[in-house]
C-alpha cells in the first residue's frame, strides 16, 4: 500500500530561455563605423503582407529597403525586420527586437521612427498603440488600428498617408484613426492622395520630405511647471472610479501626492490640469472642471483610461 501514496519532494526549477529569431535588413548611415561616439536616429519600416517568410530578399521591395538597394542613402539607421509567414507583425517581438537594437547600436532613444505600409501600416499603429514611450513618431501607410486605444498616441506627433481610390484597405481605415487622434493631439497630419490606390507607399516613401519631417521629431517628455499651493490645494480630495477603486489625493510640502492602496505617489505638474509621475512614460492624470472653480473628477491615462469621480464631502 505503501508504494500506492505519492512521492513529495523539494519542486525544482532550472532557468530556461525562448527566443524567437527575427531576421532583418541592417543599414547603417555614412559616418557610423568612423564615429564611436555619436548616437543615431533609428527608423523601423514594417513592409506589407506580401513580403513576409524566411526570404529576406523580399523585404527589399518597397519602402526605405528597396531605396537603399537603389543606393540611396539616409540620416539614419534603417531596421526592416520580415514577418514569419502566416503569423502578421507580432508587437511584443518588435519590442524584443527594438531593446536588442539599442544594446547592439548607438541608437538615440529620443529619435526612434516607425512606419510601415498596409500590413505594415496595421503594425505601426499597434505597435505605438501598446509601446507609446518608445517612438518620437509615426508615419503609417494605407493601414489601420484600434481607435479606442488612440489616446496612448496622444503626445507623439503622427503623419499618415492613404490613397483615396485604395480597394485593399479602404481609406476610411486611416480616416477613422486620424479623426479619433485629433481629438487628444494636435500635431497629426494626414495625406489623402486622390488618384491612388493601394501602392500609395511608393510616392511617399520617395518624397524626402517624409524624412525631414520625422528628423523635426523628439520622443515628448514632460516639463514640469510650478504651481502655487493655492491652486494645488483644489485637487485635494477622495476620488472613486466605476470599479469602486478609491484615490486619496492630498498636498505635502507643497506636492501633491496620491495615495492609491497605501502608496504615495508624487503628481508633477505639466500644466494647470495635468500631472504626471515620470517624464519617461506617458502616465499622466488630467483634471477636470478646475477652470469652473470646482474639481470634479480626473481622467487616469495608464495601461487604460480610466474616470475617476471626486466624492463630495459630507
Amino acid at each position: 500500500m505503501l508504494a500506492l501514496l505519492p512521492v513529495y519532494s523539494k519542486a525544482q526549477q532550472t532557468a530556461q530561455k525562448y527566443v524567437q529569431e527575427t531576421q532583418y535588413l541592417l543599414y547603417l548611415p555614412d559616418g557610423y563605423a568612423n564615429d564611436t561616439t555619436t548616437k543615431w536616429p533609428l527608423l523601423i519600416f514594417l513592409h506589407g503582407s506580401g513580403e513576409s517568410g524566411t526570404d529576406l530578399a523580399k523585404v527589399k521591395v518597397h519602402g526605405p529597403p528597396k531605396l537603399i538597394e537603389q543606393g540611396k542613402k539616409f540620416p539614419f539607421i534603417v531596421v526592416s525586420p520580415q514577418a514569419p509567414p502566416q503569423t502578421g507583425w507580432q508587437v511584443e517581438v518588435l519590442k524584443g527586437m527594438l531593446t536588442d537594437l539599442k544594446k547592439k547600436y548607438r541608437v538615440d532613444n529620443d529619435r526612434v521612427y516607425l512606419t510601415g505600409l498596409s500590413m505594415g501600416g496595421f503594425g505601426s499603429w499597434n505597435m505605438a498603440e501598446k509601446f507609446p514611450d518608445e517612438f518620437a513618431a509615426i508615419a503609417p501607410i494605407c493601414g489601420g488600428g484600434d481607435a479606442d486605444k488612440i489616446w496612448q498616441l496622444r503626445h507623439m506627433p503622427v503623419w499618415c498617408f492613404h490613397g483615396a481610390k485604395d480597394d485593399v484597405v479602404p481609406p476610411s481605415s486611416s480616416i477613422k484613426m486620424v479623426d479619433s487622434l485629433k481629438k487628444y493631439n494636435a500635431n497629426v497630419k494626414f495625406t489623402l492622395y486622390p488618384e491612388a490606390n493601394h501602392n500609395s507607399w511608393e510616392v511617399t516613401y520617395n518624397n524626402d520630405s517624409l524624412y525631414s519631417w520625422l528628423l523635426e521629431q523628439k520622443k515628448f517628455r514632460y516639463q514640469q511647471v510650478t504651481m502655487d499651493s493655492v491652486v494645488l490645494k483644489k485637487y485635494e480630495g477622495n476620488y472613486v472610479n466605476p470599479q469602486n477603486d478609491t484615490v486619496q489625493i492630498t498636498m505635502e510640502n507643497n506636492r501633491l501626492f496620491a495615495k492609491p492602496r497605501n502608496q504615495s505617489i508624487e503628481l508633477k505638474p505639466s500644466s494647470a490640469t495635468n500631472f504626471f509621475i515620470d517624464e519617461n512614460s506617458i502616465v499622466e492624470i488630467s483634471f477636470s472642471g478646475v477652470k469652473k472653480g470646482m474639481v470634479d473628477g480626473f481622467t487616469l491615462f495608464a495601461d487604460d483610461k480610466v474616470w475617476f469621480r471626486k466624492i463630495a464631502k459630507k
